[in-house]
């Protein structure tokens, strides 16, 4: 397992600032008094033990069937829904939206569900509502990427938004339209507990694989099928 670059300035400056402030328990134990430096000593270890937790990159098995998609995040289902309004190119209208809760606990890297041409990106301003709360999916700060996916030859629309939480209060997105992301790959992270949002279609081009309360991880949990029928068609 490894640690994702996107937390470097916490777990890399983290690091050596835990370094620093063992030296000072050590020095402490050794010449004051022994438990006054080895009782900071080991809440400063089990402190940075979480921050490089938080942070923690594992790899992920994709699933071998090209027609499955794969969760863009790790965490709970809260809700799957159609929402009526989804507008961010190439999406107009209409969109299946799955959401899922990530906590504290969990991995919180993001990943592609399929392999997708990025078309647009949209920052949106807002409050920082509990992520577990219905309304932060319309009010708190998100940031969305949207394009052109395609699965077995065929090209369809699909978004992922990322929400910030009560917690968390640093989304990170360093992709730009034009860039292609492959299926699972890593794309950015929400630091601190948030919420992840996957659009499709809202048609039969989908079977959902999840309902709300299933767990998943992402990468390598499956989201959604393409459904042969579809991939047939879009193939001629």
């Amino acid at each position: 397992m490894t640690l994702t670059r996107y937390g470097i300035r916490e777990w890399g400056l983290g690091g050596i600032l835990a370094l620093i402030l063992l030296a000072g328990c050590w020095l402490l134990a050794r010449y004051v008094n022994l438990y006054l430096g080895v009782v900071p000593g080991i809440l400063v270890a089990l402190v940075y033990l979480f921050v490089a937790f938080f942070f923690r990159n594992p790899r992920r098995k994709l699933p071998e069937d090209a027609a499955l998609l794969v969760s863009p995040a790790d965490g709970t289902v809260r809700d799957i829904t159609v929402v009526e309004d989804f507008d961010q190119a190439p999406f107009s209208g209409k969109a299946l939206r799955i959401g899922i809760f990530l906590s504290v606990l969990n991995v919180h890297v993001n990943r592609a569900p399929a392999a997708v041409d990025i078309v647009s990106k949209h920052y949106r301003e807002g409050r920082y509502l509990d992520a577990r709360n219905p309304d932060c999916a319309r009010e708190n700060e998100a940031m969305t990427i949207a394009g052109n996916a395609s699965i077995n030859g065929k090209i369809f629309p699909m978004g992922i938004r990322q929400i910030s939480g009560a917690i968390a209060r640093r989304i990170v997105c360093p992709v730009d339209p034009g860039r292609a992301l492959k299926r699972g790959e890593i794309y950015g992270m929400i630091k601190f507990g948030s919420r992840t949002e996957l659009y499709l279609p809202a048609d039969d081009s989908f079977e959902v694989l999840v309902k709300p309360g299933d767990k998943v991880n992402g990468g390598s949990s499956v989201i959604a099928r393409l459904r042969q029928e579809t991939a047939n068609v879009g193939e001629e």
